[in-house]
């Protein structure tokens, strides 16, 4: 009967040890997706500052182009388009 019960205990401790290992490997999972996670976040945010930049150059290019037609139609020499 002891063997038994010292086998039940060895196998037991076994499991608790495999357990352990994989808390510490759940937790290492989760600490580098979340890394993964901030850094597409990072990603996000800079794609959309590169987007709102070429949205306000395009802005800007509109103006000066209503600009350079308005002064040339002053000056009587725009294109006849």
């Amino acid at each position: 009967m002891d063997n038994v019960e010292n086998l039940i205990i060895e196998h037991l401790r076994a499991i608790r040890t495999d357990i352990s290992s994989l808390k510490d490997d759940s937790r290492e999972i989760k600490s580098r997706l979340t890394s993964v996670e901030q850094g597409i976040v990072g990603l996000r945010r800079d794609s959309a500052s590169q987007y709102g930049d070429i949205v306000d150059t395009h802005s800007r290019y509109d103006r000066l182009a209503e600009r350079v037609e308005q002064i040339e139609k002053r000056l009587d020499i725009a294109d006849d388009k």
